[in-house]
């Protein structure tokens, strides 16, 4: 899994990212494995392809929704961060805006008609009219932004910790905020988020793995292997990380970080 993107932005937070990224997986299947009869029962999938998509190989992918039967994206890096509307069968830009370089976009959402898009550092979430993408607000965030999704009443955000947050769509105020736990264990660099069928899905930065999460408690109920998604003829020395997650309110699909697919999936449970 490659990070080198990310690293040269972050300049002295290498080696935060790096070790992290790398334990990160480990204590994932530790937590799995190492749980007494009296932890929580957690489901294991792996993800099985039933199509896929084009996908621009120079996005940089933060976020990934749908809205209208359309595709959007949020791309990050300073000076190529943009949003995007796309069309998913011919992975055609439909619109895009460039975002000024002083900004490393993140995670987004549309929550009643406005298309919400965090910074990474800069403690901003820009607020678009989702109809014709023209900015309309910006929102004071008060810690890192990372991945964003929502319930369809607040919003729902990660900052690479073990939290996530429950937001005022309208003052960006904290409602509420919940611990991610996998059989007792926290579990940080939650990054890109999605809202699917009640259960927040989210990656696990420089992972290949997606957790299922229980909004209430923050207990992880699924984790989803995705080992593999991208086949090796396809990665190209810029490939990074698993890190996409959009759901049509009826098919889930996934990409990464400069991928050249997008995949539309289904789950197999492992027994």
């Amino acid at each position: 899994m490659k990070t080198e993107n990310r690293v040269k932005v972050i300049g002295n937070k290498q080696t935060r990212y790096i070790i992290a990224g790398a334990l990160m997986a480990v204590a994932v299947i530790f937590c799995l494995f190492s749980g007494n009869a009296a932890a929580q029962k957690v489901k294991n999938y792996r993800v099985q392809v039933e199509g896929s998509f084009p996908h621009d190989a120079t996005a940089y992918t933060q976020g990934l929704f749908f809205h209208g039967g359309d595709l959007y994206e949020t791309t990050g890096q300073y000076g190529q961060s943009s949003i995007r509307k796309v069309d998913l069968r011919s992975g055609k830009i439909l619109n895009y805006l460039s975002v000024d370089k002083k900004y490393f976009v993140e995670g987004s959402c549309v929550l009643n008609g406005r298309m919400y898009v965090l910074t990474w550092m800069e403690k901003v979430c820009f607020v678009y009219d989702i109809a014709n993408m023209k900015k309309i607000g910006e929102l004071r965030n008060p810690r890192e932004g990372w991945g964003m999704t929502t319930d369809g009443r607040t919003l729902i955000m990660s900052d690479g910790s073990d939290k996530i947050f429950f937001m005022d769509p309208l003052t960006f105020m904290e409602h509420r905020h919940i611990d991610v736990t996998l059989n007792g264990k926290k579990i940080s660099y939650i990054n890109e988020l999605e809202y699917i069928d009640g259960k927040i899905w989210a990656n696990v930065y420089t992972t290949d793995t997606i957790l299922i999460i229980d909004p209430e408690s923050g207990k992880v109920e699924g984790v989803v292997d995705c080992r593999n998604l991208l086949p090796y003829a396809m990665r190209r020395p810029n490939t990074d990380v698993l890190n996409g997650i959009a759901w049509d309110g009826k098919d889930i699909y996934l990409t990464g970080k400069n991928w050249p697919k997008i995949f539309r999936v289904s789950l197999r449970e492992i027994k």
